[in-house]
Parts: structure tokens; sequence; C-alpha cells
């Protein structure tokens, strides 16, 4: 399994797809504070996207895509000067009976669908510390043709209520999610910690080593060896991309595994072993020293499973 792909699974990532809003004229609303991930993609017209910090607004136009992932509170609208409305309550009293929410009643017409990616409360950061606040994926972009088909379907989905538009509306989510965080990687545009450091050809196939088998017990001089690269300057280029030591990344990423079967109520033996440790002691040591408490406990508070065997 691939690194994204590894981390996406262990994340559990559940996505909620909205309905399409369309809204006329001059208009502007605002969002209060949320959980993990925002997405949209722009069918028709364009609008403007800001945050309250000052910062320059966004402007969205026909095809883009964005993620919002840092919980902050944000608004849209056809003017940035305009004082917003709440959004969530628009949202619910201009729903229509085709599921569409419609606001405003002359004018230009933007037309967007979105929704939320909830994610593993417990390893979420592993992916939110990665990411800018906002990811713009403008419909002009050379690598965003999956993404063109993507809206497309988006479009056809949030047209009328279907059978099966649950499993499909989910489906489609995760695959916005995963081509925008493709195309934001081939932008060069930078990422902090393991995210960014995929785009790396060197460092992302190490990183991919790593986790096809995070059992292994890998050695720096090994990793360098196989992605063709001496054992220092593999150690130095890993630690200014990824933001920690190679054997640091993989005690971390076999602890984060280890927490996620340990919730599961999986056995304090079983899971040692699985990520590579050859005693309980030193995999509760190990876990106790990065998540602070012990695999027992972790379990305990964790899953309801209250045995220390």
């Amino acid at each position: 399994m691939d690194p994204l792909s590894d981390i996406f699974h262990l994340l559990k990532v559940e996505s909620v797809l909205s309905a399409r809003f369309e809204a006329s004229g001059s208009w502007s609303l605002r969002f209060s504070a949320y959980e993990h991930i925002k997405f949209g993609g722009i069918l028709a017209g364009s609008f403007w996207l800001w945050f309250e910090d000052d910062a320059a607004p966004v402007e969205l136009k026909a095809g883009d895509f964005y993620l919002l992932t840092q919980g902050q509170p944000y608004c849209v609208g056809s003017d940035p000067a305009l004082a917003p409305a709440d959004g969530r309550e628009v949202l619910v009293t201009h729903r229509c009976a085709d599921g569409i929410v419609r606001y405003g009643q002359t004018g230009a017409k933007a037309s967007a669908t979105g929704g939320r990616f909830v994610l593993d409360a417990s390893t979420c950061e592993l992916l939110l510390k990665s990411l800018p606040p906002l990811i713009h994926i403008p419909a002009a972009a050379e690598t965003a043709p999956a993404l063109r088909c993507l809206l497309d379907l988006l479009r056809l989905e949030t047209e009328t209520p279907r059978p099966g538009a649950s499993v499909a509306a989910a489906s489609l989510a995760n695959m916005v999610l995963v081509q925008v965080l493709r195309e934001h990687l081939e932008s060069g545009a930078y990422m902090r910690g393991w995210l960014g450091a995929l785009a790396d050809p060197k460092i992302g196939a190490a990183l991919a080593l790593i986790h096809a088998d995070v059992a292994r017990r890998w050695k720096v001089g090994e990793l360098g060896a196989a992605v063709a690269m001496s054992r220092t300057t593999f150690a130095e280029r890993f630690r200014e991309l990824v933001g920690m030591a190679p054997i640091d990344y993989l005690t971390n990423w076999r602890i984060a595994k280890a927490g996620a079967a340990l919730r599961e109520g999986k056995s304090i033996a079983s899971v040692a072993e699985s990520v590579g440790y050859g005693s309980e002691a030193a995999f509760s040591s190990a876990f106790k020293r990065i998540v602070g408490e012990s695999p027992g406990r972790h379990r305990q508070l964790r899953s309801g499973t209250f045995s220390e065997i």
C-alpha cells in the first residue's frame, strides 16, 4: 500500500456530500468553525471565498475545486464587501424539494456542490498538519483532467435524487479528496511533512518502502541504498523534507498503526508483533514514550476493552 492510501486507511475517511447550492444576484454567507476538511467544486459562474484574517479573497470560477483544512470560519459570496448572512441557516431554510439550495432572486447565478470529510480524531493530525488552510485547484490547471470528470459526475448526482445516491456521493467525494491532493502535490506547492515529501522521487520512494513493510527493521543506510543515495545524504534530505529522522518516522508510524489496532480491541502481543517489535516490553516502552500512556491504558480508554492482556 502506498503512503497516501495507507494513511487514508488509518484515518478512516468518511465523506458527506451536501446538496447543490445555487445563488443569484448579490449575496454573502458566513460559515462557522468546522472539524477536519471541507471541499467544493464550482459548477457554474463564479464567487469569492475569504477568511476573517485579512487575507486576500480568492476568486473561484466554474471548474475550480477547493479544500478547506484548518477548521476556521470562512465566507463565500458575490462581493466580499457585503455583510454575510448565516450560511448554515441559509442551507437549511432555502433547500428546495429537489434537494437543491437556491438563494437570491435575480442577477448573475453561481452554482457549486461540496461537502465535508470527517477523519478519525485520534490520527487526523497526520494529514491536517501537512496541509495549508486553503488548497485551490483552478479549472485551467494542466494536471486537473480527472477533477473535471469528477465535477461532471457531481453535477449529475446533485441534479435530482437517485437510487444509491449516498453510496455514489461518498465514492465521488473520496475521489475528489485524493485527486485534489495529487494535483496539489504535482503543482510543486510546498507542503510540510510526509505529504510534501511524497513529491520528491527518492524520499517518496523511501516512504513507500517503509509503508509497504512497517514491521521490517529498516536501517538508514539500507533505505538510502534502496533509493540510490548515500546514508548521510539520504538522512539529511529525509529530515529536511519530512521534519524528522527516517527511524523516528518509522517509529511514529508504527505507533500510529498500533494505536488504531488497539482501539479495535486487538491484543497487545499481536499488535506489537504486527508493527515490528520483538517483545511487548519494547513495544510498551515505545508506545508510552510517544503516546503518553501504556498500550493497555490506551485500549481501555479508547475502545472500552478492559483487559490488559
